[in-house]
């Protein structure tokens, strides 16, 4: 009867992560730590919390945590800790003495894992996502010589009843995933979601992660891809346009409440598209963001933008129109260009301008270009440009980056349930 009884306690403390003090059941079969987890399985913007029972008082242990990326390179975070004095360890709360990162973060092992090869600052953990719904990851504890102990830990792209299906020029005269809640549930808001100027397909992961939580999406590509112009060069806006009005002709979309979501030189496009189509277009997020017009990339000498077949001429992006809200996220130390002034300038922009939608800008203190959008994935502060592989820095700190997209993608969020009807 005594063994049942500790098997329902270790099925407690995994579902309920009970308080610190251990109990005989805390330690598993030959004295081995037990590794507790609130959500094993979980989508990959979702905090988990972990705990680690069964050790000795203020005993050492190193915790690993580990994982293979869609190139099948091998990444790992690791840090020592030192259990508390009920032999607890509790990865929210405790400091590592050494490792991958340095402060209390229940998720740093997540943000700060490295290649097993290359600098970890030009790299980013990228995790199988095509064809897959998630993706695995094994945390390890070893303390004092004794057997490590691990745990398979699951992260999902997406919910039960997601559908994706892809656009092409030929079939639909736009490229990109079309993102859609389960059938059944009421209209809300949605998002056209786009990157920068690396280009490509559009960005599938933030689009499967809004439709998790609710919220149809479409990630567009715009260009440097399959059957779109190689550069960032005389993009129509009514491009843009006509893939806005394909989410909004989707079960499930409220038509009146589309937001533009862009990063970088995408910032532009929502911004116009806001600006210019405010029928169809409720408001927009920008993440490091410009309040300018700029050239074409990376040839200076083209527009990067036309409305009705003429370039739209480069300098500030008046905010006339706008008739939803606005939220501009960059970081204090973009060093790619000034993305926390251009985020000011739009708030002011609005403001005096007598917007009466919300509009604010969020701006965090050590972060660079980096700043989004969600988090827990390891994310270096340079990259090659895949367009002139030339290496940018960033600016910021891979600490201060995970921070703000920590607190920064629970905002965008919160902005998309306030537009729930």
């Amino acid at each position: 009867m005594r063994n049942r009884t500790c098997g329902w306690a270790r099925v407690l403390v995994v579902l309920a992560l009970l308080g610190a003090g251990t109990t005989e059941c805390a330690r598993g079969p030959g004295g081995r730590p037990v590794i507790e987890v609130d959500a094993p399985t979980a989508l990959v913007d979702r905090a988990v919390h972990i705990r680690i029972g069964g050790l000795s008082a203020r005993e050492r242990v190193g915790v690993d945590l580990r994982a293979v990326d869609v190139e099948g390179e091998p990444w790992r975070g690791h840090a020592t800790f030192r259990a508390d004095s009920h032999g607890v360890l509790d990865l929210d709360t405790a400091t590592p003495l050494s490792g991958t990162y340095r402060k209390p973060d229940g998720m740093g092992l997540f943000w700060s894992m490295n290649p097993r090869s290359g600098d970890p600052e030009q790299a980013y953990f990228r995790p199988p996502y095509r064809g897959k719904s998630d993706f695995d990851l094994t945390l390890t504890a070893a303390a004092n010589g004794r057997r490590p102990v691990s745990r398979t830990l699951t992260r999902k792209w997406t919910e039960a009843g997601v559908s994706a299906r892809d656009l092409t020029l030929a079939a639909d005269g736009v490229v990109g995933t079309l993102f859609l809640p389960a059938p059944g549930t009421h209209r809300r808001p949605a998002v056209v979601v786009f990157g920068g100027s690396e280009g490509g397909p559009g960005p599938a992961t933030d689009g499967a992660l809004f439709a998790a939580h609710g919220y149809p999406a479409l990630a567009l590509g715009y260009f440097h891809a399959p059957g779109l112009p190689d550069k960032l060069a005389n993009i129509p806006l009514e491009y843009f346009r006509a893939a806005v009005r394909i989410l909004a002709g989707q079960p499930g979309v409220d038509p009146d409440r589309i937001l533009a979501q862009g990063y970088s030189r995408g910032s532009e496009a929502a911004l116009l598209l806001a600006e210019h189509y405010p029928d169809v277009v409720h408001g927009a997020i920008v993440y490091a963001p410009s309040d300018m017009v700029n050239d074409g990339f990376p040839d200076y000498r083209q527009p990067a933008w036309t409305k009705d077949g003429k370039a739209v001429v480069g300098g500030h992006i008046h905010l006339d129109h706008v008739a939803g809200p606005v939220l501009a996220i960059a970081g204090a130390d973009d060093r790619l260009w000034p993305s926390a002034n251009a985020a000011r300038s739009i708030v002011e922009d609005l403001d005096a301008r007598g917007n009466p939608h919300p509009h604010r800008a969020l701006i965090f203190p050590g972060a660079g270009h980096g700043v989004g959008t969600f988090p827990y994935l390891a994310a270096g502060t340079r990259f090659a440009h895949p367009l002139t592989n030339e290496v940018l820095d960033d600016g910021g700190s891979r600490a201060a980056n995970a921070a703000a997209r920590e607190q920064g993608w629970p905002q965008v969020l919160a902005l998309l349930a306030s537009l729930t009807r």
